[in-house]
């Protein structure tokens, strides 16, 4: 079978390196890739991926039999809905959907609807009314952007006045809606299920870390880090969630009358009260497919498949449990603002010389036989370990061996999951 997998970030060599794997896979196409995925095949840079009648026309020439779509914009842009309308597999929600992600307006109404736990909200266009409510409410609170912003969307404002700067410059352009809810506290975790629009089985959990720099400060990013498995969720606590919040919302999304296929990843709150959804992703989540991938003990295809043929009932997804797996992020100088690029960057051999280590590059490109950053996040660099201090040693042992001084990035990645490690938690 030949597959073609739509993106070009860190989360996409992470799932060429998966999807290459398989004894299913023939030959694996990346549209537009990174100089990380040609390791694992053709990228097609010239392939556009916003015209779905190329990729369409491109699946036929290329007897493509199924395509892996990894960020959420070709998601919420209906690209599922294309293929499927000639006939192509393609793994990932529908255009309406991929509203779980594309609108957090959307996913709260389903919440209030369905019962699922999640922050008290209120959501607004016009920004007078926005402002009397947080005047009423108060901070901390959350005020977050309704539609896709790439992880930045959302502002933890501790303060009034903090509040109230991001509701004036979300609600700035004519059309734009925000939500305000109030502000969970607990620690947060990742959560992720594979479903066929009816089923759901889980797939792995992790932690990101969303703030740009240590102890958790400064704005938030696209994520700097994560770790998998999230220690902190216990299988009951999974169980929990599998109950209360991914079933419940399937049977909400079945009885609108537009069915969830493909990965939810639902972003939690671990509160006094029990998981609380934060929101809800569509996709394999980035870094945390960079952690995820690595620790796969059997095959990916099949169990996507599985799910674009509307039957994930006898599929598992084996992780190995006896590893853990943690990521950092390396980032341009700059980020989460503007950044410069075109900066080289060496070591990569280097820091890949250990088995247990490998880096996968997002904003890269080659050039004259030399790798430069060519965005915001640019490496992500993960290591297996039998433990979760063992992983993180070797993840920031290989960032010493990467020369690129116009780079950085936070230096207490899984910090909690050590810290319970060492209590005694193992991983």
């Amino acid at each position: 079978m030949n597959i073609l997998l739509i993106g070009s970030g860190g989360r996409e060599h992470a799932l060429a390196y998966a999807l290459a794997k398989s004894p299913l896979c023939d030959r694996l196409f990346s549209a537009p890739g990174n100089p990380g995925t040609a390791a694992f095949g053709q990228n097609r840079p010239d392939l556009d991926v916003a015209d779905h009648a190329a990729v369409r026309a491109f699946c036929a020439a290329e007897a493509v039999g199924l395509v892996v779509i990894g960020p959420e914009v070709p998601l919420v842009a209906g690209l599922v809905d294309s293929l499927a309308a000639a006939g192509i597999r393609a793994f990932g929600p529908t255009k309406a959907a991929a509203q779980l992600e594309g609108s957090k307006g959307f996913t709260k109404d389903l919440c209030a609807e369905c019962g699922i736990p999640t922050a008290a909200f209120a959501r607004f266009t016009d920004r007078d009314a926005a402002l009397a409510y947080l005047t009423e409410r108060g901070a901390p609170i959350v005020v977050k952007a309704d539609g896709l912003a790439a992880g930045k969307g959302v502002v933890v404002a501790e303060t009034l006045e903090q509040a109230q700067d991001a509701v004036r410059a979300m609600l700035g352009e004519p059309g734009a809606e925000i939500v305000i809810e109030e502000c969970l506290f607990g620690e947060e975790a990742s959560f992720f299920a594979l479903c066929d629009g009816t089923r759901a089985v889980p797939v792995g959990t992790a932690q990101d870390h969303k703030r740009v720099f240590d102890g958790d400060r400064g704005p938030n990013t696209g994520g700097m880090g994560a770790y998998s498995p999230a220690t902190i969720l216990t299988p009951a606590l999974e169980r929990v969630v599998m109950e209360t919040i991914i079933a419940p919302t399937l049977d909400g999304m079945r009885a609108r009358g537009i069915p969830f296929t493909g990965i939810l990843y639902a972003g939690l709150m671990l509160t006094a009260d029990g998981p609380k959804l934060i929101e809800y992703n569509t996709r394999f989540g980035d870094p945390e497919a960079q952690v995820l991938m690595p620790r796969l003990a059997g095959d990916l295809v099949p169990a996507l498949l599985a799910a674009c043929d509307g039957d994930v009932s006898g599929v598992a997804i084996p992780f190995d449990e006896s590893r853990a797996a943690l990521t950092v992020v390396m980032a341009a100088a700059g980020y989460p603002g503007a950044v410069m690029r075109g900066s080289v960057i060496r070591g990569i051999a280097e820091a890949q010389s250990d088995e247990n280590v490998i880096v996968f590059q997002a904003g890269t490109r080659a050039e004259n036989g030399q790798l430069l950053a060519d965005g915001g996040r640019v490496l992500t660099v993960t290591a297996l370990g039998s433990s979760m201090l063992e992983a993180q040693a070797r993840a920031y042992a290989a960032i010493a061996r990467i020369d690129w001084p116009e780079g950085f990035c936070r230096r207490d990645i899984g910090r909690r999951a050590v810290a319970r490690e060492v209590a005694g938690g193992g991983i």
